[in-house]
């Protein structure tokens, strides 16, 4: 008797290992249940019919358990994780935002395969709208709200609830890999500048006053505006008109003299400065010596008069 060995090729092992199926997708409004699944849409994860968890469970598929989602009509694919294993036979659930970056109807085929993922270190969103920076602490609403995700995937446009209001953010890098999975690791988060956003204009800190000015100096000889003693005209009481007309001598640029500006001026206020100058000391000690009241220093007057006998 003969007796032949076969030998397993180490390939076909790993072909064993892989779990690959299509689905009919709908989004998750269409689950049937009295519960409310709109969890769901707030994470990255699926819902998957329970004949897929027996077919795992004899793989030997390393946890957690991630899935690669391709649209082979669109060409377009993302990355996933499972929730639960309660979908009908041959359906399975997704995230509405899922099913719109991979161009799927209600009822589409996507296909569904198991993959191994690097663990993320690095990642950059950029918001979809500038009602993003309305957030007092972006960053800690996105650590909460990636939580509920699995897997990222550069490209994808994911959407988080906060405040009962969606925010779309696009994945426009993931490092060490353009698929990565964020469950339990260390990465670091960084943002760029939301669609359609634009800087606002800075001002100057400072605005430099408008500096006046320096008249001329000659400009103030036309203005003549102080008093000068014998330039009017005078009429004759004979009514004869005097023949020579007043010439007054025009005024130099050094007689007029500018007075000393008001540095504290402020606009609104109006300031009455008065030239008035102290009165000497003599003139006070004078006037009290005239004032100051001093008993019987008057002079009397007498009817008789001195000297006459009567």
């Amino acid at each position: 008797m003969f007796s032949f060995h076969v030998f397993e090729h180490p390939l076909s092992r790993g072909f064993q290992n892989r779990f690959s199926t299509q689905y009919r997708c709908y989004s998750v409004s269409m689950l049937a249940g009295p519960n409310d699944r709109s969890d769901v849409e707030k994470g990255g994860k699926i819902i998957m019919p329970p004949s897929a968890l027996d077919q795992l469970s004899r793989l030997n598929i390393t946890y957690p358990m991630l899935f690669k989602l391709t649209n082979k009509n669109s060409d377009r694919m993302t990355h996933c994780g499972v929730l639960e294993f309660v979908a009908d036979e041959g359906i399975c659930y997704l995230p509405h935002w899922m099913m719109q970056n991979l161009l799927l109807e209600e009822g589409g085929l996507v296909q569904v395969e198991s993959v191994n993922l690097m663990v993320a270190t690095y990642s950059k969103f950029q918001p979809q709208s500038p009602d993003f920076l309305d957030i007092t602490n972006p960053k800690a609403v996105l650590e909460n709200a990636l939580r509920n995700f699995a897997c990222l995937t550069t490209g994808d446009v994911v959407a988080i609830n906060y405040n009962e209001k969606i925010y779309e953010l696009r994945v426009m890098e993931t490092k060490p890999d353009k698929a990565v999975s964020i469950i339990e690791c260390d990465m670091n988060v960084d943002f760029d500048a939301p669609l359609g956003y634009k800087e606002p204009e800075r001002r100057p800190q400072h605005q430099e006053e408008p500096t006046e000015e320096e008249a001329d100096p000659t400009s103030y000889a036309d203005m003549d505006l102080r008093f000068r003693a014998f330039t009017g005209s005078g009429n004759r009481l004979d009514g004869k008109t005097k023949g020579i007309e007043p010439s007054p001598v025009p005024l130099c640029p050094s007689d007029m003299k500018r007075g000393i500006p008001n540095y504290e001026f402020k606009v609104g206020r109006i300031t009455f400065i008065r030239n008035s100058r102290p009165l000497p000391k003599k003139f006070f000690d004078d006037d009290d010596a005239l004032n100051r009241f001093i008993a019987f220093s008057g002079e009397g007057q007498s009817l008789r008069k001195k000297g006459r006998k009567p």
